[in-house]
């Protein structure tokens, strides 16, 4: 199943549960389920990004979980205006229950479903009680499942001591996902990265031919975890561990940009496009011929991550001390949360500036 069936299956998936969801609350309050549905977080207790303020989302602005939480806030907002059209067909004549139905409520319904189904070759389910297990990002536990029976069981990474939390690993997610999908964040995290934009400025006689030579060339498109796509201009950064190899550790798509962002003239963009005809039709497969073209090429990387871990610097040092008097409850939760997530992304940049320094080194 491909990414964007994945998330469709998702969507209808919460529909699914928040008509049911509407349902037993309406006419079911006694059910077997009503205990297990008791225990489940309200939307107060939930810290999805979904569910922060506009003015906690400022603190979290530089990441690139900004945008992707208003990009899900809005499809959210679609599918619940087309659900309540098809509700309002069907229920037309109960407007008691009509009235019931509410942005809020199917918000908390999405919050619940992404956060806790489990996802299978026949779509997505809800585990009552295993879907309480927390997240531990070095968990060997392992969760089996056999569709046919209907039937699922968590098998234990080691000895647990009686009244010991029991921890399983949700994926090898970054920060930015945990915090979006599940809301919260570890203090490290070593499966973070970063997401940045790049742009070839409206002003450059050469726009439309970069353009043509990037998509001539371009990368596959892909999408993250949260189906959110991935496109020519946008590239994820993973930690840079080593700094003295060559030709390793910045993501290709990335150095192709560059490369061809620095291009300044029509001869420049041919001479790049005839390197890559003989290398596998890839733009950075190997090292330019014409060293100071790739070294300008890659400083011009350096300067873009400096100035952004500059940003996040100060984005940081925004957040204030996580101990200070004026942080209390949920939006000391969520501070920390913003200071976990861009601390890691900044983690990335500086890595990667490393890395690229030592690569400009004559």
């Amino acid at each position: 199943m491909g990414n964007v069936d994945c998330c469709s299956s998702l969507i209808y998936y919460v529909v699914e549960i928040f008509s049911l969801w509407s349902l037993r609350f309406l006419f079911m309050q006694d059910s077997g389920w009503a205990p297990y549905i008791r225990r489940l977080p309200c939307p107060e207790e939930m810290h999805c990004t979904i569910f922060w303020s506009d003015d906690e989302l400022e603190l979290i602005r530089q990441s690139s979980v900004y945008q992707e939480t208003i990009n899900q806030r809005s499809q959210i907002e679609k599918e619940f205006l087309a659900i309540r059209m098809a509700y309002f067909q069907a229920l037309k004549n109960f407007p008691e229950m009509f009235k019931s139905i509410t942005y809020k409520d199917f918000m908390h319904t999405y919050g619940l479903v992404t956060s806790r189904a489990w996802g299978s070759t026949k779509g997505y389910s809800l585990i009552p009680f295993a879907d309480f297990l927390n997240h531990d990002g070095t968990s060997e536990s392992i969760v089996l499942s056999d569709d046919d029976k209907q039937f699922s069981e968590v098998i234990a990474d080691r000895s647990y001591a009686p009244g010991e939390q029991v921890l399983i690993r949700y994926g090898k997610f970054s920060n930015a996902t945990l915090l979006l999908d599940f809301g919260f964040t570890h203090s490290y995290n070593i499966h973070d990265q970063v997401q940045i934009q790049g742009n070839i400025p409206h002003d450059d006689v050469l726009r439309e031919m970069k353009w043509e030579l990037l998509k001539r060339h371009h990368r596959p498109i892909s999408n993250d975890v949260n189906c959110f796509d991935s496109s020519m201009d946008s590239f994820t950064i993973k930690e840079v561990r080593s700094g003295g190899g060559k030709g390793k550790g910045i993501p290709q798509s990335l150095r192709a940009f560059a490369r061809v962002l620095c291009c300044t003239s029509p001869q420049e963009l041919s001479d790049l496009a005839k390197e890559a005809a003989e290398h596998d039709g890839r733009l950075a497969r190997r090292p330019l011929t014409n060293s100071s073209r790739e070294i300008k090429a890659h400083q011009m990387l350096v300067s873009k991550l400096t100035r952004l871990a500059e940003d996040y610097d100060a984005s940081i040092m925004s957040l204030g001390l996580v101990s200070s008097p004026i942080t209390r409850g949920r939006l000391h939760i969520r501070r920390q949360m913003a200071r976990d997530l861009l601390n890691g992304e900044l983690r990335i940049l500086k890595s990667a500036s490393a890395w690229l320094r030592n690569y400009c080194d004559p």
